[in-house]
């Protein structure tokens, strides 16, 4: 019996990285091509500005210009590079979520890699010493709970603390139509939501930058010295499609696209397909079995290391392309929620962290409709969106 258990794990491994493979060789969707220019593109507007200067640099694996790190890039222009600050999922990007992410030194450059997750997550006043400009460049996906706006909103405290600039490089916000979700209330504060701001916030990394320091929002009531270098040619309704992933989890168009929805299941016991190679692309519970036919099984890997029900089948649904809405949907939710055998265990304490907000597990409880749930977000959403209006950069 363990050993026809063993063998079917073992199958059903092989199957899914089978299945991998076909579609990533044989399926690829062609990617829309844009014209967009990135804010690190424009060497010309920013580098004058690190002349002469010690640098350092808030950047992960997606900090790229063509095929060629940030990094490599200024130290390639004789710049000098001191340091680097790295986010949640480390310099690299290959760290699971929520992993402690250790200091060190970057093998290629020799250059000291000094963590921004986990205890420390703003750099200290010895951390900037002796730096005269900082630079950020992360690649995000818009929405609240996307960590690396977190790490900006530290970054930035610290410049206007030591009274050091930073320049933020913007990169497109592959979710930036959208404008969705109940605003952040305060007293729900935490790395996972930091700002007043609904969950798809419409904003890019420098618009927010923007808000941030002008509404005031840095612990200190101070501002930071920020500089922004603009993309060209984007628009919040330009089709982007990011070249690297911007984090493990985080694999493809569609989980981007569906992240803003699936993320909310990171607060309930479902499954968002951790520890498989579909990732924000599937959901599932083993207690699920009677209700659908679609299971998925979890595995430690790179990225997901021991994974909620790992090895164990999870039962629920993958989602493809031609089904899914963008923005936020809750109906994946509500659906979830009541088709639990034990409704009662499926919320967990991160959720309202997630939602920043208590009613939307109320809401659901009672039996809200999401056109119902929607509607009691609009009267702030209004009044975010004329927020919003002053710091736009991008049409």
């Amino acid at each position: 019996m363990i050993k026809n258990a063993k063998y079917n794990i073992i199958s059903k491994v092989i199957a899914s990285l089978l299945l991998f493979l076909f579609i990533n060789i044989t399926s690829t969707p062609l990617k829309a091509q844009t014209d967009i220019i990135l804010g690190a593109e424009q060497l010309a507007l920013y580098t004058p500005l690190l002349q002469n200067k010690n640098i350092a640099l808030v950047v992960n694996h997606s900090s790229i210009i063509a095929r060629t790190h940030l990094v490599d890039t200024l130290l390639s222009l004789q710049l000098a590079v001191k340091r680097v600050f790295a986010p949640e999922h480390g310099f690299r990007g290959t760290a699971d979520a929520g992993a402690t992410v250790a200091s060190g030194k970057d093998a290629k450059t020799g250059l000291p890699i000094i963590s921004l997750y986990g205890k420390n997550k703003k750099p200290s006043k010895e951390q900037l010493k002796g730096i005269d400009i900082v630079v950020f460049d992360i690649q995000d996906v818009g929405t609240r709970f996307y960590t690396y706006i977190s790490t900006m909103h530290y970054v930035m405290e610290a410049c206007a603390e030591n009274e050091i600039p930073l320049i933020v490089l913007d990169r497109p916000n592959p979710n930036g139509q959208y404008i969705d979700g109940p605003i952040l209330e305060m007293e729900n504060q935490s790395f996972v939501g930091m700002h007043p701001i609904p969950i798809l916030h419409g904003l890019t990394v420098g618009e927010l930058a923007q808000m941030i320091n002008k509404e005031q929002w840095l612990s200190t009531e101070m501002e930071c010295d920020l500089t922004i270098i603009p993309m060209k040619k984007y628009t919040h309704d330009t089709f982007y499609s990011l070249p690297i992933k911007p984090s493990p989890n985080l694999p493809t168009d569609l989980s981007i696209k569906l992240y803003p929805s699936l993320c909310l299941f990171e607060g309930t016991v479902i499954s968002v397909g951790r520890g498989t190679y579909f990732p924000f692309q599937q959901i599932g519970h083993p207690q699920l079995n009677v209700n659908y036919s679609y299971s998925f099984f979890p595995i430690s890997m790179q990225g997901s290391q021991h994974p909620p029900f790992e090895n164990q089948a999870c039962y629920g649904i993958k989602f493809d392309n031609d089904s899914v809405k963008g923005g936020l949907q809750l109906t994946y939710l509500m659906e979830m929620y009541h088709q639990m055998p034990d409704s009662a265990i499926f919320f967990n304490n991160f959720f309202t962290k997630l939602v920043g907000t208590t009613s939307l597990e109320q809401q659901i409880k009672a039996d809200f409709t999401a056109d119902e749930i929607k509607l009691s977000w609009q009267e702030n959403l209004a009044t975010y969106r004329i927020m919003r209006e002053r710091y736009l950069m991008y049409p």
